[in-house]
């Protein structure tokens, strides 16, 4: 019954697990362990010493490992990197500007150098000592639908020149027959040399400069300088004595006394006449192209208002009139 002595029902016994005679005998050991060692003391140093192994050193070169930290940049940073950016894209335009001007300066004076704009009229030749003074290309200049109309009025100026050289000669032969006409021969000498320049400054070369450009302003200089000229023409045809005109009236008073002048004469008037009925007729032609060029009288005054302002002799004057009144005005005061 001895199996038995245990009371089942009584309070069982607690039960330590620290008290396992393992443990007990491994934490005696560790704290004898831990109460012996000095680690200041002499022999402690020296069995450490002995104790520690070398570290071997790996074969081969190795790298330390470095941790890469992400830094955000700051605006004043990627500001600048954008100022960068533009300047060097600045600095490569302008280098490719400067390029493509150099290039476009190369093929100007090329194409100069092979189709030069150089005055050619009047057409000299080239050793004469005096230069053309014009250029003139119908072809180039004037459109297609107004050449036609430009190179009649040139050969009406043509035919005008050679109308005054004949006049000229009619009156010199009006004079061999009688010397009281000397003042007829010197006024036609005068007209040839003032008219025929005159006429192609004042009313040809305004006229091809309008068909040239659609210029409203050099259309009214042409009819107001050609309506004169036409004026001039009949006047001419007729022939009053004494005004160096070799017209109607003055060849017909002399048939009477040469017959062979008279004969000149009436056919430098015929020549009078045929430039008076062609500047009529051209005149209204020139007028009836005006009025589809679509000029005006105000495109006429803005063309010269700004002539004269852009023109550098004008500018001048006005600044050096202004200059005088301001200080004549300073000095009054």
């Amino acid at each position: 019954m001895s199996g038995f002595d245990t009371n089942p029902f009584a309070d069982p016994v607690d039960i330590n697990p620290f008290q396992d005679p393992s443990v007990t005998q491994l934490t005696n050991t560790s704290q004898s362990g831990l109460d012996e060692f000095n680690p200041f003391s002499e022999s402690s140093q020296l069995t450490n010493a002995a104790r520690t192994t070398p570290a071997t050193q790996p074969s081969g070169h190795s790298q330390p490992a470095v941790l890469q930290t992400s830094v955000e940049p700051t605006p004043q940073a990627v500001a600048a990197a954008a100022q960068a950016g533009l300047l060097q894209q600045q600095a490569e335009l302008e280098r490719k500007a400067a390029e493509l001007e150099k290039k476009e300066r190369e093929l100007q004076s090329h194409a100069a150098s092979i189709d030069p704009r150089q005055n050619n009229w009047p057409p000299l030749p080239k050793k004469c000592p005096i230069k053309p003074c014009f250029y003139q290309d119908f072809s180039a200049d004037i459109p297609a639908d107004y050449q036609r109309i430009c190179k009649m009025l040139y050969y009406l100026w043509m035919l005008h020149s050679i109308t005054l050289l004949l006049n000229l000669l009619a009156c010199l032969a009006w004079f061999t027959v009688q010397t009281d006409r000397g003042v007829d021969f010197g006024l036609s000498i005068l007209w040839f040399i003032l008219f025929t320049p005159c006429a192609f400054l004042c009313w040809y070369r305004p006229i091809y400069k309008a068909f040239r450009s659609d210029s409203s302003f050099s259309f009214f200089v042409f009819f107001f300088v050609f309506f004169c000229q036409t004026a001039i023409y009949v006047i001419q045809a007729v022939g009053i004595p004494g005004w160096g005109d070799s017209g109607w009236i003055a060849a017909l008073s002399e048939l009477h006394g040469n017959l062979a002048v008279a004969i000149i004469m009436m056919v430098v008037a015929g020549f009078f006449t045929l430039c008076a009925a062609l500047s009529l007729f051209l005149l209204k032609q020139v007028h009836s192209l005006y009025r589809r060029t679509g000029a005006s009288f105000q495109r006429a005054q803005e063309e010269f208002s700004q002539g004269i302002l852009t023109n550098r002799s004008f500018q001048t004057a006005a600044a050096g009139a202004a200059s005088s009144a301001a200080h004549s005005a300073f000095r009054g005061n």
